[in-house]
């Protein structure tokens, strides 16, 4: 009986293990943007991000596609480093839904000299060539 309690277990606690590597992973691609927006280094920042025109991003002007667009409007939006400011990042939730997707939830801060804005985001992860890459952001 045990062994086959056991045949039957191990799928469960591997599969839990895969999910756990998923998450450290994003959760490591999460750490190195916000490294590289604290340096303020935007070109990096974007490496989190699939580099495609299939790419959208849904900020308060609405749907907007492709990798180049949103780096162009974060360029446009946070010109120097004093606009940038120091970017903290908290998950609040974190769903790996499949081998290759996952679904986040989280808060953003700034702190700047004058002000300290923040808002809520939520990410749609996707796997692709053996690197996860946000493929859809929401960011209010």
């Amino acid at each position: 009986m045990k062994p086959l309690l056991l045949f039957c277990l191990l799928p469960l606690a591997l599969a839990g293990q895969q999910f756990n590597q998923e998450q450290s992973a994003i959760r490591k691609v999460m750490h190195r943007q916000q490294e590289a927006w604290n340096r303020a280094d935007i070109q990096a920042f974007m490496e989190g991000y699939w580099n495609s025109d299939s790419l959208k991003f849904i900020g308060r002007n609405g749907v907007t596609y492709g990798w180049q667009t949103t780096l162009d409007n974060y360029k446009k939006g946070y010109p120097t480093p004093e606009a940038m400011g120091q970017l903290t990042f908290t998950i609040v939730l974190l769903d790996v839904l499949t081998d290759n997707s996952a679904f986040m939830i989280g808060q953003w801060k700034l702190k700047r000299t004058n002000d300290e804005p923040g808002g809520y985001f939520t990410l749609l992860w996707r796997k692709i060539n053996k690197k996860w890459v946000i493929v859809a952001d929401h960011t209010s």
